[in-house]
């Protein structure tokens, strides 16, 4: 049976992938760190998971209406006014089952065969593989160190032309870390008027911010591109409900009502007691995001500083989010990576650094290449501080051998 030629186009998530590798070798009793996972290694707070079991309890384990139980859409609303002083209707708010499922509804609901997304790399994995199960096309701008991993309004004019239906911003970023200031969104914003573009901006990292930075979304900086801009969120990292698979959106009346007829139509609603317990998390006791970021904090200094002391590494120091990611373009160059090239799997250079990395020291991170930089690496410091300390012995161990 031939299956369908869309499959073609797409691969399976890198991020997943290598998560999955890393604990598929822990259950054979390899002792294996691992720097994969994009999720907070905290338990979900007790009262959010109190209120799925009372939700449980209660019988809530119904069909919810297809955008989500009005209950929870109230407390979004109130969390838009409370955090970021943006207002919305009910009607201009719905739930979806996680983040990567908002993005996704609204790619179907938006593109046409041959539209365009305007995607800044490094860039979250799944954006362009979601694009182009659209039947869109991803138009990738690449940026690097120098520019702190953030394009300018000159880059982004570049790639706008009539085929352009939307343009994602990510900050603070997977899986860079950087965050884009209050001026750099207005300067954005000012190009973004001129055009007929929908603005996707994606907030999910936005409680997870260091360096003494204020987060910002383009409508603080510029509120009226609010009717052509898509505010993408979840619950999933900033109260570590990644498995509750709960993330919103909010928007235009019109293109959220479309969410909602697609999703009607695939799977019917998100999880009845998961949008319970996202109720909670949103209105509930904060002071939990506080205490991860404290852990946070001090793991990413640690990381960031046990990587820039090993030969041939170069790491910037992330604004938000809970990742580094590396340049390791010095080690490509070192005698003994022909080494790798040879002897390693990966149909890249960054992949087989990755590839080598896990057989010969126990460490698992993931290729840069799977976020559009071939030249890093990146690492997720979503674990404890003795994992960090003992994966930056093992990579500094292995890079030696390299030199």
């Amino acid at each position: 049976m031939e299956l369908a030629h869309r499959l073609k186009k797409i691969k399976p998530s890198a991020t997943l992938a290598v998560t999955a590798l890393a604990n598929s070798l822990k259950a054979q009793g390899v002792d294996v760190i691992g720097f994969g996972s994009g999720e907070p290694d905290f338990d979900t707070p007790q009262p959010i998971k109190d209120a799925a079991i009372k939700a449980l309890a209660d019988g809530k384990t119904k069909y919810t209406p297809s955008g989500g139980i009005p209950e929870l859409k109230k407390a979004i609303v109130q969390k838009f006014k409370r955090d970021n002083n943006l207002e919305y209707k009910l009607s201009e708010v719905t739930v979806n089952c996680g983040g990567k499922h908002s993005f996704y509804n609204l790619m179907q609901v938006l593109l046409n065969s041959g539209d365009e997304v305007i995607i800044p790399a490094p860039y979250w994995v799944s954006y362009p593989d979601i694009v182009l199960l659209a039947d869109g096309t991803p138009v990738v701008i690449h940026t690097d160190e120098l520019t702190n991993f953030k394009i300018t309004p000159e880059m982004l004019k570049k790639h706008i032309n009539k085929k352009t239906k939307a343009v994602v911003i990510n900050s603070p970023s997977n899986p860079t870390g950087s965050m884009y200031t209050l001026d750099e969104l207005k300067a954005l914003g000012e190009l973004l008027k001129n055009y007929d573009i929908c603005i996707i901006t994606d907030d999910i990292y936005e409680s997870i911010v260091y360096n003494g930075n204020k987060f910002y979304n383009i409508l603080n900086a510029i509120p009226e591109l609010k009717s052509k801009t898509m505010v993408l969120n979840g619950v999933s990292k900033t109260y570590s409900m990644t498995g509750w698979r709960i993330g919103y959106m909010a928007g235009d009346e019109t293109i959220i009502k479309q969410v909602e007829m697609v999703q009607s139509q695939s799977v019917s609603n998100p999880t009845s007691i998961a949008q319970w317990a996202a109720v909670e998390a949103i209105m509930g006791d904060q002071s939990f995001i506080n205490e991860m970021l404290q852990a946070f904090t001090r793991r990413k200094e640690m990381i960031v500083k046990g990587l820039n002391d090993i030969n041939g590494v170069e790491c910037h120091n992330p604004d938000g989010a809970f990742y580094v990611f590396p340049n390791v373009k010095k080690i490509y160059q070192c005698n003994g990576f022909k080494h790798i090239i040879d002897n390693y799997k990966g149909d890249s250079l960054s992949s087989k650094l990755s590839s080598y990395l896990l057989e010969e020291a126990r460490v698992a991170v993931v290729p840069g290449v799977a976020f559009g930089s071939d030249n890093n690496v990146r690492l997720s410091f979503a674990t404890s501080d003795k994992s960090i300390i003992e994966g930056l012995k093992r990579i500094q161990e292995a890079i030696e051998k390299l030199v």
